[in-house]
């Protein structure tokens, strides 16, 4: 991602918990950046083929980011970015404090989250 002064604010915050490999996570550690796509509790939301392209950065409890190549915690918080506009507006309809939802790496659920806090959702551009 860019800089925090090139890019836009997040457009949420989720708390999260990561799957250990024993409940079906993943096997190797997870990193900052890492390309996850954010999937909707609701399957008539969020259908099990359907990618979002929302990504997560993950944050301390502060708000500071995490650093690079440290692996990332199995519970927390991240700020979760919109990349596809065209679903902007299907998302400002569905997201909301307490809504949950999952981390899908592929078709692979890897951990559960809910969203406890609206940022700039409403207020980053459409396109």
């Amino acid at each position: 991602m860019a800089s925090s002064s090139e890019r836009l604010p997040p457009d949420f915050r989720v708390r999260y918990r990561l799957y250990s490999a024993e409940e079906g996570g993943r096997k190797t550690p997870h990193f900052q950046h890492i390309r996850w796509d954010f999937a909707y509790e609701d399957v008539e939301i969020s259908p099990p083929n359907q990618v979002f392209m929302i990504w997560p950065e993950f944050i301390t409890p502060s708000g500071e980011m995490l650093p690079e190549g440290e692996p990332m915690p199995q519970y927390g918080l991240a700020d979760m970015y919109i990349l596809n506009s065209a679903f902007r507006e299907f998302h400002s309809q569905h997201i909301r404090v307490g809504t949950k939802g999952y981390f899908r790496e592929g078709g692979l659920i890897i951990g559960q989250c809910e969203v406890v806090e609206l940022i700039a959702l409403h207020q980053n551009p459409k396109s």
